[in-house]
């Protein structure tokens, strides 16, 4: 013992590092030689109870997981996590050796557990305000309970003191070292004076205090240690390490403190942490404590300290990984509030959450807290959350031995910055809202689950049943809490049922049960300033109304039933007048003006004669309010007067001043693409009209006059101004620019930089050439226009005639002299083009010979006289110097600077060559003008003056100005105002004039499109930039996006491109959430656009999935669904790397469609085609045409054809197209003359794409090195990609005309080719199977109908089979297989559904049972395995093609005979091995739901689960698809393993006994009992769907489908089981193992009395149907002896 102290006072003389490890030893030793004795077996010391404090599991022996934080390196790597905690701060052994508070120094109490609810409060005498213990401010402890003198303020020594009732040991021990925590903190060992002691627990004691006795707020209290800590003061420092060793020593009596007690302290424990107040041991022992209460079971006073004290320091968790990894282990941490699961999740990586969330939480001690404050009625302004000033409400009651039961609590925050708690509404709250005197007594646990059963089945038919059944359960003395949990989980929360429960009251027939009921009802029920509720909701936001609105409206809809309440009752009519003024605001959703019209409905109001006050804008109550929501919000905005639009300075200059000041241009006001100026019209919207100008305010009509004025004053100067300018501004851009690129052989680069230059200059020149005559000239026309309107103006008038042109003139000078400089740049661009022309067509001839272009005399020029800084260089020019274009660019001079350095709109990619008949072009816009004009006179005169037939209007106009001008640039104008007009239409307007406005538009870019105009290619590329350039306003418009793309009208390579890039990996949330509405529309929804495919949105998808795997559950909401859904369509086990092959094929795809061809590339494709096919044909050809493959290679490297990637691909697609073209000419010649035999025409198509085929065959086979599989199989995904391309356009555009011949003999022909015996192909088998399964994907026949029979054949060919499903290793095949039948199900399901099956859909569908037959014979276990996926996209009808599926076993298995008698299933050996289900079927579920349901499963909790399901599951109200049949089969399945799971964890098989009384059972009986017809019809087939070969999940399911029948509480839900079985019985075989031995076990077993039903015999033919059945399932005798006996008894 020597040794030990003596070590113990050097360790402060050492490094810290050696003096942490003396400590612990020092700990360690003390432990050891410290240990309580134990008392001899059976005998408790007197005083203390069984249960040991918290503390108790400190010891070393006891505790595990936090290995390692003895030498507090708490961001180090974690200790394994079993390991013992050796050493950790060492002898709390000693220093909490006593595990409960000792017997307090009073008489003792009569009863025994009398003491329990506070035991430790005795000694908290200097925590609690010191009259209090007099008053009774604690339940129990008044004086009026125990007649007590003043006790001693220092509860640490009262402790200490306290020795009645301990056996001698244990206090001599805790006697010894009173103060062991000497280890923790070496400054604390010394003994503190009384005073010191005094002080620091007067700081305790004003924590706990409530007004009037001094108080002081947490907050306070860790600033003032903080300050205590680093003083200088010896003193201030002693009362700091008092206080904390104080603290420390008291945590073993924290269970014992109250809720309010406990929640404050837990603030302080947390603060100090937070603070850094602790380092080193004490750290790691705060910590530590924080852990154990962590670690307490969920909804226990510790945990909740717990809680409350990580919240406090949860920005502090990043430093502390290791810690936050076990707090992540703790089994309950999913039920921690959320925003503490995001900071443990993310400080286990040492990092702060990226969204620091504002979570509530609630403890019951914070909400004690909150009740206490508002008892003692705390002034105004409430104290922020952590800072609270803790009152205690005083209330004298004199029982002791009562206590108080909180349920599970969660919501009142302690955070600065509280959001509304509105948000986070959760049903617990209410559960929270307890504040009951007594305690209820809980029923056992099976008990409570009877009762949760009772009511989940409960119904209208079954109430008298149901009744008994509680009655018989539940006794007398757990009535109480059945009446609290009817109130707090069922009514609260399920107000469809409120009916159900009254009735239930009403059969129960107990007064005393009623009384309960109401009790706890009134109890729960919060008093509200409903008036305020909304003004205070309409003050914070949209939304807070979302949650007011529809709660008041609940609360008035019953005033109706209530003799008082109902209308014209004041009370009611006033709350009544408020929403009526709600729902004048404009911009209120919709939902909420709905939500308050039926309640004027239901109330029998009228809406329009309700009398709306100003309670909404009312100043004065708002600075009142009350807040009923939530804690305050920091800035509540007052409601304000709104500015007017356009605020200007009145300018009391006169105008002979104004030409002065205007001479240093202005700050810019508007944007480059804000002004538009294609007509006068454009300057209308930006007319500044300030409203204090007192002409207007006397003579309003004269506002008429300014437009004109303005538009005349921009007329008259447009013309000279803009020649002048380009003519300046010309010469010197085209010098510099010629100069600078004279060396660069781009002439795109060249091009944009004099764009950039000619731009800005233009800009800057007729900026100073027209301000000062525009401000005169607008001023001039001004005072004339005013001067005729008033013709007889006094000189008053006169002035202020004057002085309003004056002001006029100079607010809208700026946007004059814009007008003019845009219309400048615009025309300047083209004239620039006409300058360098020469300068671009020297450069592309080079480009066209093959060499770089460069001019010789600059170049000599620079070499000579240039020194070498300033030399041009050949090639590119200097990044610095294109900088200088790219400044031109940004800033151009009167608009405000902008980043987009794109071309000005209106400029042509490339100069457009005027190459068509005028006369043609002509026509089609005079065709163009006689429709508009049609649909303009169509429209009603109510909607004349609307924006959208005025925006029809200038369309027309500008039209007219295109076809008198006919050029390029008025073309292009005239195409981006058509786009940018769809884009900024709205839905808002009229339905049929929106649809004719967006008729016009696309009636205008179609006659744009036109061959006979400017084509295709060309007005698809603009389209699509002006989508790309438009501003972001209305970007984003999906309906007028998804209209373009409808109509063939966007390039969507290059859109696709664009849209992946524009959401910057997800930091574009706009772009993100219209990426996603596009991918739904065009690819997913019923009525997606058939020609495009994911092909054309590859880089878009791609994108949207890199977003999705990186946003750590963050993704934007959808998001995962979507990509699920499209990885399940367009996926097949597909590689999506870019460059991979999958990226390749989709690349041809695009490429298909690009027609912009080298000049003579069609020519030398036709020529080397030809050349080939005689070749292929030749005798000389070769083995396998290698002969004439060598010779052919030559060709076509002597025409230059394999030079680029870019060629080769151009090749290939013309190819296919004349392949095409020749097999479409030949089956033309067929239907010419019918009498040509089609062997003989046939035989001509194949001549060619046999031939072409070979040649494809052949370059995959000899593309790079022999090993090298990768350059064989990109080459071969281009190539189907191309194929795949050209018959997508084909079908298209030919739709019914559509053959099918040509590309089925390329894909069959090549399948084969390339599936030959040969080492080579057998090297990228894998690989080209892949690739056609990707082909075959896209190929769907929901994309291209009329290739279905072709493609029906391919998938089914038996080489295709046998190699997906045979001959591939690893069945890596059958997933990508199992996709392409699900692709067939899915275009079969709509016909099937609504049996349209007409003769081409018959011969489909015979097809697909034939392929159905061949795979149950040859490869069962594959639809063994995938018949989920299947029987998900298959219709409920189709029973005949789903039994096939079903009726699958695995080769190796003997199927015992089901008519077998008295057939023992749970006997069978195979009955409990579990199925391989190779469908993801959980991917549906949204991740809530599933959350929702494990929560259920594991807990039975949310309590709303169930009652919530039906509408979780169902989608619409349209008959036939009301429900959500994927999620229901998901559903069934995935509670159907988790039960098998359940069972056998508890060492049972599932049997009829065994599945009963679980959660899974009753989310079955659930559904069984709350679907409607059809819900429940789609249900029973999801269980049926699982009654299969012998198995784990037919004998659960199978046993399911009984007790569901056995315990249906009405024959309508027995008739629907036997119908779903039967009528899967009654077709043609096969039938599944599963479904016979359940059908035989329902007719033969008399338990389930199947032949009393009346179903069964409510007609003749239904009865000998019956008969016939059961005849066949068990034989005549026997059939008839069940038949008799069941009907007998």
């Amino acid at each position: 013992m020597c040794f030990i102290e003596c070590t113990e006072k050097n360790s402060r003389s050492v490094s810290q590092e050696l003096s942490e490890t003396i400590l612990t030893m020092v700990a360690n030793c003390s432990n050891v030689m410290n240990k309580a004795r134990q008392p001899p077996p059976g005998v408790m010391p007197k005083g203390r109870p069984p249960s040991a404090s918290s503390l108790d599991a400190i010891s070393p022996v006891q505790i595990d997981p936090l290995a390692g934080m003895t030498s507090l390196s708490i961001g180090g790597s974690a200790a394994p996590h079993t390991q013992s905690m050796q050493g950790f701060p060492p002898n709390l052994g000693s220093a909490f050796s006593t595990p409960q508070s000792p017997a307090k120094a009073f008489p003792p109490l009569s009863t025994p557990n009398q003491t329990t609810a506070f035991s430790g409060i005795g000694g908290l005498s200097s925590q609690l305000p010191v009259g209090g213990l007099g008053t009774g401010s604690l339940t129990g402890i008044g004086t009026g309970a125990l007649g007590l003198p003043a006790v001693n303020n220092d509860p640490f020594v009262q402790r200490k003191l306290g020795t009645s009732g301990l056996n001698q040991p244990t206090f001599q021990q805790s006697k010894m070292k009173p103060s062991d925590l000497s280890q923790v903190w070496p400054e604390a060992n010394q003994h503190f004076s009384k005073e010191i002691d005094d002080e620091a627990n007067s700081y305790f004691q004003r924590i706990y205090n409530h007004p009037p006795h001094p108080t002081m707020s947490v907050d306070e209290v860790l600033e003032m240690l903080q300050r205590f800590k680093d003083s200088t003061i010896k003193r201030e420092r002693e009362v700091f390490n008092c206080m904390l060793r104080n603290l420390f020593e008291e945590y073993r009596f924290f269970p014992q403190y109250p809720d309010k007690e406990l929640h404050i302290t837990a603030c302080l424990f947390g603060g100090i942490i937070e603070k850094g107040l602790v380092t080193y041991m004490a750290l790691g022992l705060a910590l530590r404590y924080v852990l154990e209460a962590l670690r307490k079971p969920f909804g226990s006073k510790m945990y909740y300290f717990g809680i409350a004290a990580l919240d406090r320091f949860k920005n502090r968790l990043k430093d502390y990984p290791q810690y936050c990894q076990h707090l992540a282990s703790i089994s309950h941490f999913m039920q921690f509030p959320h925003h503490l699961q995001e900071y443990i999740e993310y400080g286990q990586q040492s990092r702060d959450p990226p969204v620091k969330m504002q979570g509530s939480i609630t403890t019951p001690g914070s909400i004690a807290l909150a009740q206490a404050q508002a008892q003692a009625q705390v002034p105004a302004k409430a104290p922020l959350a952590g800072q609270v000033s803790t009152m205690v409400t005083t209330s004298t009651t004199t029982t002791v031995a009562k206590t108080v039961t909180v349920t599970r609590p969660t919501g009142v925050s302690f955070k600065k910055d509280v959001p509304p708690s509105i948000n986070t509404t959760n049903i617990d709250t209410l559960l929270v809202a307890t504040d009951q005197t007594e305690r209820i007594v809980e029923p056992p646990e099976n008990i409570q689950e009877k009762i949760a059963f009772i009511f989940n089945n409960l119904s209208q038919s079954n109430m008298t049943q149901k009744v008994e059944e509680l009655k018989e359960t539940v006794k007398e003395e757990f009535m109480p809490w059945v009446s609290q949990y009817l109130v707090m989980k069922r009514v609260s929360i399920e107000p469809n049922f409120h009916s159900l429960y009254s009735n239930f009251l009403d059969t129960l027939k107990n007064p005393e049960f009623n009384k309960m009921v109401l009790n706890e009802t009134y109890r729960n029920i919060k008093d509200l300033d409903v008036k305020s509720l909304l003004l205070e909701a309409y003050v914070k936001g949209q939304q807070e109304l979302l949650y007011v609105v529809p709660f008041v409206a609940k609360v008035l809809e019953s005033s109706i039933r209530s003799v008082v309440f109902r209308p014209p009752n004041p009370w009611t009519m006033a709350i009544m007048n408020v929403l009526a003024e709600l729902h004048q605001e404009h911009d209120l959703k919709l939902n909420l003006k709905f939500e308050i019209e039926v309640l004027c409905k239901n109330l029998a109001l009228d809406i329009n004669e309700l009398k709306p006050g100003n309670l909404l804008k009312d100043k004065d109550r708002l600075k009142n309010l009350d807040e009923q929501l939530s804690a305050p919000k920091k800035d509540v905005k007052q409601p304000e007067e709104l500015p007017p639009i356009t605020t200007t300075t009145t300018s009391t200059t006169p105008a002979t001043n104004t030409t002065c000041t205007a001479t240093v241009p202005p700050q810019p006001q508007y944007s480059y693409h804000d002004i538009n100026v294609y007509s006068l019209a454009g300057l209308a919207p930006h007319i500044t009209l300030n409203p204090t100008i007192p002409l207007f305010q006397a003579h309003p009509q004269l506002k008429q006059c300014v437009r004109q004025a303005i538009e005349r004053a921009v007329q008259e100067l447009v013309h000279p101004v803009v020649d002048r300018s380009i003519k300046i501004a010309m010469t010197t851009c085209e010098q510099i620019v010629r100069k600078d690129f004279a060396l660069d052989s781009e002439e795109s680069r060249m091009r944009i930089a004099a764009h950039h230059m000619m731009r800005n200059l233009t800009a800057g020149m007729a900026m100073i050439t027209c301000r000062e005559p525009l401000l005169m000239s607008i001023s001039t026309n001004l005072k004339n226009s005013f001067a005729s309107a008033l013709r007889t103006a006094s000189p008053q008038q006169r002035e202020m005639m004057d002085q309003a042109a004056a002001q006029l003139a100079q607010d809208n000078c700026e946007l004059a002299c814009c007008f003019i400089q845009k219309t400048a740049v615009e025309k300047a661009g083209p004239e620039m083009d006409k300058r360098l022309a020469t300068e671009f067509e020297l450069r592309k001839h080079a480009r066209q010979e093959g060499r770089r272009y460069c001019d010789p005399v600059v170049l000599t020029y620079q070499a000579e006289r240039m020194p070498e800084q300033i030399r041009l260089k050949v090639g590119g020019v200097d990044p610095k110097q294109l900088a200088v274009y790219e400044e031109f660019a940004r800033n151009v001079p009167g608009f405000l600077p902008t980043n987009d350095l794109s071309q000005p709109t209106g400029f042509l990619a490339q100069p457009m060559k005027q190459a068509w008949a005028t006369d043609d072009v002509a026509q089609i816009y005079d065709k163009c003008i006689t429709e508009l004009e049609q649909h303009l006179h169509a429209i009603p005169p109510t909607l004349a003056m609307n924006p959208q037939a005025q925006a029809l209007r200038s369309l027309l106009e500008v039209v007219v100005l295109s076809r008198n001008s006919r050029d390029a640039i008025a073309a292009l104008g005239l195409l981006q105002k058509a786009v940018e007009g769809l884009l900024d239409a709205t839905s808002g307007a009229d339905a049929d004039l929106l649809l004719r406005y967006r008729e016009c538009h696309l009636l205008v870019l179609k006659a744009l499109q036109d061959g006979r105009a400017y084509g295709s290619p060309w007005c698809n590329k603009q389209i699509t930039r002006c989508l790309i350039e438009c501003r972001d306003e209305y970007k984003y418009n999906v309906e007028a996006v998804e209209l373009l793309i409808r109509n063939h009208l966007v390039n969507m390579q290059q859109y696709d491109l664009h849209l992946a890039q524009s959401m910057e990996n997800g930091l574009n949330y706009m772009a993100v959430a219209f990426a996603m509405q596009l991918v739904k529309i065009l690819l997913v929804d019923e009525r997606s656009v058939a020609h495009v495919t994911e092909a054309d949105l590859f880089h878009t998808i791609e994108t949207l999935m890199r977003i999705n795997a990186h946003s750590r559950g963050n993704a934007p909401e959808g998001l995962p669904q979507l990509m699920e859904v499209v990885r399940s369509n367009y996926e097949a086990m597909i590689d999506r790397a870019h460059g991979g092959p999958n990226f390749m094929m989709h690349s041809g795809i695009s490429q298909a469609s690009e027609y912009d061809d080298p000049p003579g590339l069609r020519e030398k494709a036709e020529y080397l085609l030809r050349e080939w096919v005689n070749l292929y044909h030749s005798a000389a050809a070769g083995r396998d045409s290698t002969k004439a493959f060598s010779a052919f290679v030559g060709q076509m490297h002597q025409q230059g054809i394999l030079k680029t990637d870019d060629l080769i691909t151009r090749f290939f697609r013309l190819c296919t197209e004349m392949c095409v073209e020749i097999s479409y000419r030949a089956q033309a010649e067929q239907q010419h003359n019918p009498a040509a035999n089609p062997t003989m025409i046939r035989a001509k198509c194949y001549h060619n794409l046999d031939a072409f085929v070979r040649l494809i065959a052949l370059l995959v086979k000899h593309s790079g090195e022999a090993t090298n599989t990768v350059t064989k199989i990109n080459l071969l995904n281009k190539v189907l990609g191309i194929v795949v391309g050209v018959l997508l356009q084909d079908h298209d555009v030919r739709q019914s005309e559509f053959q099918q011949l040509p590309y089925h003999r390329i894909f069959i022909m090549l399948l084969l080719e390339l599936n030959a015996p040969e080492h080579v192909l057998e090297t990228i088998n894998f690989q080209t199977l892949t690739a056609f399964c990707n082909t075959f994907h896209i190929l769907r026949p929901t994309k291209a109908p009329g290739f279905v029979y072709a493609w029906l054949e391919l998938i089914s060919h038996r080489i295709f089979i046998a190699r997906m499903l045979a001959h591939t290793p690893q069945q890596k095949g059958w997933p990508m297989y199992a996709q392409l039948l699900i692709d067939l199900f899915k275009y079969l399901a709509p016909f099937l559904r609504n049996v349209e099956l007409t003769k081409p859909m018959q011969i489909l569908y015979k097809g697909t049972l034939r392929v159905l037959l061949v795979l149950l014979h040859d490869f069962p276990e594959f639809l063994c395995d995938y018949h989920y996926g299947f029987c998900d996209v298959i219709p409920p009808n189709c029973i005949q093609l789903r039994n096939l599926i079903l009726s699958a076993f695995p080769r190796n298995m003997r199927l015992p005979d089901p008519f077998t008698p008295n057939l023992k299933v749970d006997m069978l050996s195979e009955i409990n091995i579990a199925p391989r289900i190779l469908t993801n079927f959980t991917g549906v579920m949204p991740p809530q739901f599933k959350k929702d349901l494990d929560s259920y499963l594991k807990t039975r909790s949310p309590v709303t689960f169930l009652s919530d399901l039906r509408s979780n599951l169902q989608v619409s109200n349209e008959p036939g698809n009301r429900y959500n049949l994927q999620l229901i089969n998901a559903l069934v399945l995935y509670v159907g393993t988790q039960a098998i799971a359940h069972i056998h964890n508890k060492g049972s098989t599932p049997s009829m006994s065994t599945i009963t009384h679980s959660a899974h059972m009753d989310i079955f009986q659930n559904l069984a009992v709350d679907l409607d017809t059809e819900g429940r019809y789609l249900f029973l087939n999801a269980i049926a769907n699982q009654l299969r070969y012998p198995n784990s999940h037919t004998h659960y399911f199978s046993c399911t489908m009984l007790y569901l029948f056995a315990e249906a509480n009405t024959e309508a839900i027995q008739e629907q089981i036997t119908r779903v079985l039967l009528e899967r019985l009654i077709v043609n075989r096969p039938h599944p193992w599963g479904l016979l031995i359940t059908f035989i076990e329902l007719i033969k077993n008399p338990a389930f009395k199947f032949w009393n039903h009346e179903f069964v015999h409510c007609a003749p033919e239904i009865e000998k149907l019956f008969q016939s059945v059961a005849q066949c399932c068990m034989g005549q005798k026997q059939a008839q002896q069940v038949m008799e006996g069941t009907g007998a008894s």
